[in-house]
């Protein structure tokens, strides 16, 4: 069995997720190929695509979710996700038990007795005049109807779990800052959400499948699990066994791919790129050792943006006061540090929020 090293597993996820190479593809296909762009920070998904597609500019994103061509909505991990219209409702149902899982368990002793079925029905009624709401205003209308748990733990059950919503523009257009209102997929896109099939076939399984690895292969069935937040797709996996190849990892971890999906040559040079807070580049894996050493795990999850070097993590960066500041999280050569500027000066001119610096702060150290 082949065994894939770990700068070749980076530039296969590279090139999948047009971080080698720049596509030119739309942003409704982009966002369709990537299998969303996670979006709890609304504007984060505009940095994730500059750094993936040509001559991006914010309004292409603005007009795909003001056309109800992409969506904001929980999804994977419960987390906000940006993902095209078809994916939530061909995905949504799938996602269902997980999302509802989650939401019990983290409110666990305020939502304990309640009845989720009573409450997704009034939840519906309440929004059955296809108004958007608030979470505070949409609670409040429930618990009029029935008194129910707190507010917060109440609000987070019927808007990420029960009922699916779509949080509506202005939230998530380009520089804007608004707050969330909801309305159901169902309203805003037009159709209701897929059903689930009967029987033991799980065809929205597989496809989760094929275009997770498309996206993100190869990679490891914990890696997919990670990504989805779904247990249950091992019979979707052991079902397209027939149609995957197998490689293995350094460590000797069996991971799945599309027999024609791109791996690229491990000695393919890697531009830089700087990617927004929770990138699912990196927060897509259970082993995230492909693109950030183990000792700077932390801040995929702790909301830092980082920029990739060689293909790795190896800074961060923010704005401030008029600068773009990037912290180096090793030393870096003399070139390495001067294309990390030349891509920063292009990405404070994309972001054109009054931008006139880019500082290297501590502790960067240029060698060579």
């Amino acid at each position: 069995m082949t065994v894939l090293s770990a700068r070749a597993l980076n530039r296969a996820t590279l090139a999948r997720q047009y971080l080698l190479e720049r596509t030119g593809a739309p942003v409704r296909e982009a966002v369709a190929h990537l299998c969303g762009l996670q979006a709890q920070e609304p504007q984060e998904p505009f940095t994730g695509l500059w750094s993936r597609l040509h001559a991006f500019t914010p309004d292409r994103l603005d007009r795909a979710l003001t056309g109800r061509h992409v969506v904001r909505t929980h999804l994977m991990r419960r987390t906000v996700h940006l993902v095209t219209g078809d994916d939530a409702l061909a995905w949504r149902s799938r996602h269902d038990a997980m999302l509802r899982q989650r939401v019990l368990a983290t409110y666990r002793r305020e939502l304990a007795g309640i009845d989720p079925g009573e409450v997704a029905a009034a939840g519906r009624a309440v929004m059955a005049d296809h108004r958007p709401r608030t979470m505070t205003e949409l609670v409040r209308e429930v618990q009029d109807r029935r008194p129910g748990p707190p507010r917060r733990a109440l609000g987070e059950l019927l808007v990420a779990a029960l009922v699916p919503m779509a949080q509506l523009p202005p939230r998530g257009l380009w520089q804007t800052k608004a707050g969330v209102r909801n309305l159901p997929l169902a309203t805003w896109l037009g159709r209701e959400p897929d059903p689930l099939p009967d029987g033991a076939d799980d065809p929205v399984g597989q496809q989760l499948v094929r275009r997770y690895l498309a996206a993100y292969g190869p990679a490891a069935s914990a890696d997919i699990r990670a990504w989805s937040g779904l247990a249950g797709l091992p019979a979707a996996v052991e079902a397209l066994r027939d149609e995957l190849v197998v490689f293995r990892d350094e460590r000797g971890r069996k991971l799945l791919d599309l027999p024609d999906a791109p791996r690229p040559s491990p000695e393919t040079p890697a531009p830089v790129r700087f990617l927004p807070a929770f990138d699912n580049a990196i927060l897509g894996y259970h082993d995230r050792g492909r693109v950030i050493d183990e000792a700077h795990l932390g801040l995929s999850v702790a909301g830092l943006r980082a920029v990739l070097v060689d293909g790795r993590v190896a800074a961060t960066w923010t704005t401030h006061e008029r600068r773009l500041r990037v912290t180096p999280l090793r030393p870096l050569f003399s070139r390495e540090r001067e294309a990390v500027g030349e891509e920063a000066g292009n990405l404070a001119a994309f972001l054109d929020q009054d931008i006139d610096e880019v500082e290297f702060t501590a502790p960067a150290a240029t060698v060579g």
